[in-house]
């Protein structure tokens, strides 16, 4: 193991307690490697008066993180899996993938404590169109507003009465120790979550395959297999920006289930499906979901979002 490690990472609350405990792991198994941090900040962060999906999407927050390993200032990049597109810069993998957390979403609010109790025309805020497709869905009679900034932020503008209840991912709140924010929790079958989310990937030059053997002992299984079957259902669907597009894969040993939805931003079109399979086919299954949801409608749907015709891969 080399004896000094750079991480790049963004300068957000929750990118710095993600990466100071990377940086705990890698240190307290190599007891002579050092471990810097190389803070950040991306174009995501710069633009926060303007949604996501209008700007570029998850790209935004990792492009310059990916800048930094290609010119050598740092050797590694870590990510909330659900921030990173689909498919990754030449020369660049994700050289493994750490213990997922919580993958719900949270329903936070200071007046109510669940979606069912929000009043018609509540105020409802969301960075995310998966989110605001899915809340339509379930609620068409709320107000939900584009809501962006860094979690802390996002929290304050909530204290501050500006919204009657946010959402936000679970894993977020739970690394930052702020579980107590949280007022109730939206299960898979009712709001599905976003492709990663939950789980925290490590961004490395492909080349460098002594820090990745390096680095294995943070490699969760379960979670790489989850999160392998989830993002080839994006990448089969060219979900690289900020798309109504959702997938959770649970895995039970050799064995998962992979859940998929693509949704129209307004939530009149909300198209779900499954499959089951083996884990060690967990890429395959997921190009198999995206395909037989896209046989289903959602092409029509995506290529209004996208508003070009969809290259879908094979």
């Amino acid at each position: 193991m080399q004896k000094l490690v750079k991480i790049g990472t963004r300068k957000s609350l929750l990118a710095l307690a993600q990466s100071n405990w990377i940086k705990e792991q890698i240190e307290a198994e190599n007891p002579g490697t050092t471990v810097e941090l190389l803070k950040i900040i991306t174009k995501g962060d710069k633009i926060l008066d303007v949604p996501l999906a209008k700007v570029g999407g998850k790209g935004l927050f990792v492009k310059e993180l990916e800048e930094a390993m290609l010119s050598g200032e740092a050797d590694i990049a870590v990510h909330s899996m659900k921030d990173v597109p689909a498919e990754l810069p030449e020369g660049l993998t994700l050289g493994l993938i750490t213990r997922r957390e919580d993958p719900r979403d949270a329903f936070v609010s200071n007046k109510y404590n669940s979606l069912t109790e929000l009043p018609a025309g509540a105020r409802v805020g969301t960075s995310s169109l998966r989110r605001r497709a899915q809340l339509a869905a379930l609620r068409p009679d709320l107000a939900i507003d584009d809501l962006r900034g860094n979690l802390d932020t996002r929290l304050r503008k909530l204290d501050e009465g500006l919204y009657d209840a946010i959402i936000l991912a679970a894993a977020g709140l739970n690394r930052l120790k702020l579980s107590k924010r949280i007022t109730s929790l939206f299960e898979p079958a009712e709001m599905l979550p976003a492709v990663g989310q939950g789980a925290v990937g490590i961004e490395m030059r492909t080349a460098d395959k002594e820090l990745r053997a390096g680095l294995g002992f943070l490699d969760h299984r379960d979670t790489t297999v989850a999160v392998t079957a989830e993002r080839a259902f994006l990448l089969t669907l060219e979900g690289g920006c900020q798309v109504p597009i959702a997938g959770h894969c649970l895995v039970d040993g050799d064995n998962i289930t992979l859940k998929g939805l693509v949704a129209s931003v307004d939530g009149e079109k909300v198209l779900k499906k499954s499959v089951n399979g083996l884990a060690s086919e967990a890429e395959s299954l997921g190009k198999k979901l995206a395909h037989e949801l896209l046989d289903m409608g959602a092409r029509a749907i995506l290529e209004e979002v996208y508003g070009q015709e969809l290259a879908v891969r094979n």
